[in-house]
Order: C-alpha cells, then sequence, then structure tokens
C-alpha cells in the first residue's frame, strides 16, 4: 500500500517507492494515488518528478489550479526540495556548489557534463553539504537549483563520486540488492488554496547503505564548524 502522508481536496503528498514511474503511466504513481484513496476516477496531476529508480517524498495536485500554483513556485523557486544521497568517497569540501553545463545522450539514455555550449545543453545546479563519512562512502545532504534529468547522479560521477547503488552512472561493484542511495527528504512549498507553509521531511530507509550513517540521518546532525 502507498504511504499517504497528507492528503485533502487540492493536494496529496506521498511516499514513491523505489522503481515506479512518477509520472500519469499505467503502474505509474497516479495510478497508486487512486488505488490508496480508494478513487479510480481521481484526476491526479505530476508537477515535479523523481527518476524511475529513486524513492522519496513527492507532492500532487488534485485539481487544475492546485497544480498550477505548485507549479508555478516550482518555476520561481519558492519551492525547496532536498536530497540525501549515499556516494562513493568523500567531497573536497564540506559543502560547496556545482555548477556544470549538461547535455543528453538520447542512444544511452545518460546526462553528461560538457564544457561546450550547444543545443539542448543547459546549465545545472546544486548545493550539497557532507553530513557524515565513513566505509567509503559519504552521507549528502543536496539542494537543487535546477532541475535537470539526472542532474544528481551525473554531476556526483563527474567528480569520481557516483551514488552508490547507481547501475548507470557508476562503474563500483556496489551490491545487487542495494536500492540506489538517492532519496527526496524534504519538501518545503505553499498550500495552493490556503497559503499555509507546509514543510514535509522524511529520513531514507533502514537499508544498506543508509544504514552506515543511521545516527546523522535519523538526527540531521550538523557538522562542527
Amino acid at each position: 500500500m502507498l504511504d499517504i502522508i497528507y492528503q485533502d481536496e487540492a493536494i496529496v503528498v506521498c511516499v514513491k517507492p523505489f522503481r515506479v514511474i512518477s509520472t500519469d503511466e499505467p503502474g505509474g504513481m497516479p495510478d497508486l494515488i487512486r488505488e490508496a484513496l480508494g478513487k479510480p476516477r481521481l484526476k491526479v496531476r505530476a508537477v515535479h518528478r523523481l527518476d524511475q529508480v529513486v524513492g522519496g517524498l513527492m507532492v500532487y495536485g488534485l485539481t487544475g489550479p492546485a497544480a498550477s500554483e505548485l507549479s508555478r513556485q516550482i518555476r520561481e523557486d519558492s519551492f525547496l526540495k532536498e536530497y540525501q544521497a549515499v556516494v562513493h568517497w568523500r567531497p573536497q569540501y564540506d559543502e560547496g556548489t556545482f555548477t556544470d553545463l549538461l547535455g543528453r545522450d538520447e542512444k544511452t539514455r545518460k546526462t553528461y557534463v560538457t564544457k561546450t555550449p550547444a543545443k539542448g545543453v543547459q546549465e545545472a545546479i546544486l548545493h550539497y553539504r557532507l553530513l557524515d563519512n565513513r566505509r567509503g562512502f559519504s552521507l549528502v545532504e543536496i539542494r537543487l537549483e535546477t532541475g535537470r534529468t539526472h542532474q544528481i547522479r551525473a554531476q556526483f560521477s563527474h567528480r569520481g563520486m557516483p551514488l552508490a547503488g547507481d547501475r548507470k552512472y557508476s562503474k563500483y561493484p556496489d551490491p545487487k540488492d542495494w536500492q540506489i542511495a538517492l532519496w527526496s527528504s524534504h519538501l518545503s512549498f505553499t498550500h495552493p488554496e490556503t497559503g499555509q507553509a507546509m514543510d514535509f521531511r522524511l529520513p531514507p530507509p533502514e537499508t544498506e547503505p543508509w544504514t552506515f550513517f543511521a545516527e546523522a540521518s535519523s538526527e540531521q546532525k550538523e557538522l562542527p564548524e
């Protein structure tokens, strides 16, 4: 059963399972939401996406005006999306910003970093903060300033720090039972109808490699100055 965190007549906030499509396709999140709510004819509108292999918090609009308002907040950067990820190795700095030009190879369905502006190449910006480091892995918190396809995965992999469990952008032989270690952990936005501030947080699942950092992920502790 799909985990519903919050629901009213305008929106629904839920937990996307790993390997489920986030858009309205057969077996995708809208189908699961309709099933969970017992409303097979309900209009469920996607306003943001997660890669199919990624899990965590998502919000959907249940009316046209609600979906339009959430989309506007995303376009105007008043909608906060934060992620947690486990990456191989350790970033050079405890916090920082990655700014790259990203292209997309449709044949391999992979995103890549390039230095050359061209048609289809877009600027990608993310901010990260190191939460913990152990066993050759780092737990990082990520805030996206742009939302490009596979952005987090491509930008970290480009710097020699692919995400744990990522079969597409990593060459490391992580255990086959690991899901990709990328989790939508925090959503903050204004309710599209009431104007109320909405804030949702959810820690990653209690499975490897997240359990390497159980204390850091549960307490959201900050690094010392």
